[in-house]
Parts: C-alpha cells; sequence; structure tokens
C-alpha cells in the first residue's frame, strides 16, 4: 500500500469523524455544559440571596429582641411600681388595723380596769363594814348599809 493512498484515507475517515462528531456528539456537550453553567450561576445568585435574606431576618430579630426586652423592662417596672404600691396599701391598713386594735384594746383595758377599780371598792367597802361590825360587835342596818357603801363609793371615786 502507499502512504499517500493511506494519508488520504485517514484524513477522509478523521474528517468523517469530525463531522459526525460536530453535528451529533458536540451540541449535547455544550447544551449539557451550558445547563450545568446556568445552575452553578444561578445556585450562586440563589446563595447569594439566601446570604442577604439572612442578614435582614437576623436583623428583624436581633429589632424583635430588643422591642422583646424594651417591654418586658416596661412590664417589669410596672409590677415594681404596682408591688410597692400594694405593699404601701398594704402597710396602712396593717398600721390602721394595729390602732383600731389598740384603742380597742385600751378601751377593753380600760373598761376592765374601771370594772376592777369597782370591785375593790365594793370589797373595800365590805371588809370596812365587817372590820367596822366587829369593831362594834353588832350588825349595821341593811338599809344604811347600802347607803353607806353608796356614800363610800362615791367618796372614793
Amino acid at each position: 500500500m502507499n502512504i499517500n493512498a493511506t494519508l488520504f484515507v485517514q484524513i477522509v475517515v478523521f474528517a468523517a469523524l469530525w463531522w459526525f462528531t460536530a453535528k451529533y456528539v458536540w451540541p449535547p456537550i455544550v447544551k449539557s455544559l451550558d445547563e450545568r453553567s446556568k445552575r452553578i450561576s444561578d445556585g450562586l445568585a440563589a446563595a447569594d440571596k439566601a446570604k442577604s435574606d439572612l442578614a435582614a431576618a437576623e436583623k428583624r430579630v436581633q429589632a424583635e429582641i430588643n422591642s422583646a426586652r424594651a417591654s418586658a423592662a416596661e412590664v417589669r417596672a410596672s409590677g415594681e411600681k404596682q408591688a410597692a404600691s400594694l405593699i404601701e396599701e398594704a402597710r396602712a391598713e396593717a398600721a390602721r388595723i394595729v390602732a383600731e386594735a389598740r384603742k380597742a384594746a385600751e378601751g377593753e383595758a380600760g373598761l376592765a380596769a374601771q370594772r376592777a377599780k369597782d370591785q375593790l371598792r365594793e370589797q373595800v367597802a365590805t371588809l370596812a363594814v365587817a372590820g367596822a361590825e366587829r369593831i362594834l360587835k353588832r350588825e349595821i342596818d341593811a338599809q344604811k348599809h347600802a347607803e353607806l357603801l353608796a356614800g363610800l363609793k362615791a367618796e372614793l371615786r
């Protein structure tokens, strides 16, 4: 065989292979590469958008947290004021109740002391009459006895 004929056949086969590849093999490969390139660029764009959305969401979350903290501080301050007010009201009510109790106790103690004094006067008068009766060895008239006790009570007051 001749080298020129072989070279010519190789050129024809190469041209046929190149034509077949350019017509049927290369377009799907280019199309796949283009689609992959588009998917990658879309993915990068979505990642950038997600990154910016995340930053915006973090800002909103931080703003909500700050708002919640401020609201909680207001509620706590309001609660503390209300608690202080209730404590003051309770203290005032307790002081009023204690004052009333002291007044009532003083009144009852005063009445009890007055009753005790009255009983003591009666006993002193009875003992005085009994002592005078023993000394005189005679009994005093009941009517006079009552008058004497009333007079003695009036003198002791």
